[in-house]
């Protein structure tokens, strides 16, 4: 365990070294974040009873995509694990006495969060002075800020979890190119990163909550809103945990039988 501690500190102090880019990246973020409230807000002048949530729940749903951006970004990947994979340079990783699975899952928890440690909390204070219907309000209740807390720490690593199947892809491809953008587009869709769940249609958003990708950023999100009460929280949260489980399992059952037929080339 030490080790893997040791390694996360590594990857996490190094990530914070990239003050220009996350400072760029927050400007990026403000931008992109007032364009799809006025965006919103269109469409909720034209029709407010449409809206399947209230103004101030999604400009909050939306501050907070923005702030946590870099935790569930999905088409953020460590380009260097796929050239180790494709170069013939995961054989110095497997002279290490480590679990590469467990190794390459916590230098991406690393990555990430470095990231969002720059970011998150300058737009979360911009976004709380905003004036109403437009910044990000309190959550309404003191519970639903401790379950906000644990399911945003589970989605998170449920997003990685996902990611480790893609790196394990490229095992089996010439090029994992064309899964990486695949990936990126069922994430970004079903996660609620696009379009928020709450306004798809009830029988698609049902099928959509019970996917993996739900999982992710929206069951956090909408708990923060209030837009999921305490039972829908709660079993929300249970099957954050299953799919977290379930991902976990499946990456390493693959990894295992990748590295049982890995053939190196080059001497």
């Amino acid at each position: 365990m030490r080790k893997y501690i040791s390694f996360f500190r590594i990857r996490f102090a190094n990530g914070l070294q990239y003050r220009a880019a996350a400072y760029g990246g927050m400007v990026t973020q403000f931008a992109w974040g007032f364009m799809t409230l006025l965006m919103f807000w269109a469409f909720y002048k034209s029709d407010k009873n449409s809206f399947p949530m209230s103004f101030e729940q999604l400009s909050s749903y939306i501050w907070l995509q923005q702030a946590f951006l870099a935790l569930f970004m999905a088409w953020f990947f460590e380009n260097e694990i796929f050239s180790a994979i494709t170069s013939g340079n995961i054989a110095y990783e497997l002279c290490r006495p480590i679990d590469i699975y467990d190794m390459w899952f916590v230098r991406n928890v690393a990555s990430r969060l470095s990231k969002a440690v720059l970011r998150s909390v300058p737009i979360l204070i911009v976004g709380a002075f905003l004036p109403s219907p437009f910044g990000i309000s309190m959550p309404v209740r003191w519970m639903a800020a401790l379950l906000f807390i644990i399911s945003i720490s589970i989605g998170f690593c449920v997003l990685v979890a996902f990611n480790m199947l893609i790196y394990i892809s490229a095992f089996y491809t010439v090029s994992p190119m064309g899964i990486r953008i695949l990936a990126v587009s069922l994430v970004e869709l079903f996660s609620g990163a696009v379009i928020p769940l709450p306004f798809f249609p009830g029988g698609v958003r049902r099928i959509f909550e019970l996917l993996p990708f739900a999982s992710m950023q929206n069951t956090p999100f909408l708990i923060y809103t209030g837009n999921l009460d305490s039972q829908e929280a709660i079993f929300s949260m249970f099957l954050q945990m299953f799919w977290l489980a379930a991902l976990i399992i499946i990456g390493k059952l693959l990894m295992k039988k990748a590295l049982k037929k890995v053939v190196v080339q080059g001497g």
